[in-house]
């Protein structure tokens, strides 16, 4: 598994280009995000007081945006924790391979965009926070 480390990963501000109607952010492969986005999926309606991710992955990276309302994410490689408070639209933050993450502190109403650098493989997810740290200290 990559050796990364929470400082490895890193809020993106997003270009937010305004019009008096509205604002519109843009994402482009390898340009807004260092990689080709193969899958995108969004949470919503996370009952209050519950908490999503819990695991790793082997080689995903991810650009995490709240697309409505905030959230919090916390990252952890098995050393350092690390939270981010995700509440713009144009504000995302990349977590690459490696770095368990945790989100929490949903409020009503919000929407967590992700979009992916690979398509859903089970075999990229460590689940077990204990198997996430022998991997990390081999």
């Amino acid at each position: 598994m990559k050796q990364s480390t929470v400082y490895d990963c890193t809020v993106v501000e997003l270009d937010k280009h305004h019009h008096e109607t509205g604002n519109i952010t843009v994402v482009e492969n390898d340009v807004t995000v260092p990689f080709d986005v193969k899958r995108t999926y969004y949470l919503y309606d996370v009952p209050g007081g519950e908490s999503r991710g819990g695991h790793a992955h082997r080689g995903l990276y991810q650009l995490i945006l709240a697309a409505s309302g905030s959230f919090t994410v916390t990252l952890d490689d098995g050393k350092i924790k690390r939270s981010f408070i995700l509440n713009r639209p144009y504000m995302g933050l990349l977590v690459v391979p490696g770095i368990w993450r945790t989100l929490d502190d949903f409020s009503s109403g919000s929407v967590c965009l992700v979009l992916a650098s690979e398509k859903y493989d089970a075999g990229d997810y460590i689940r077990d926070y204990d198997e996430f740290l022998r991997l990390k200290n081999e």
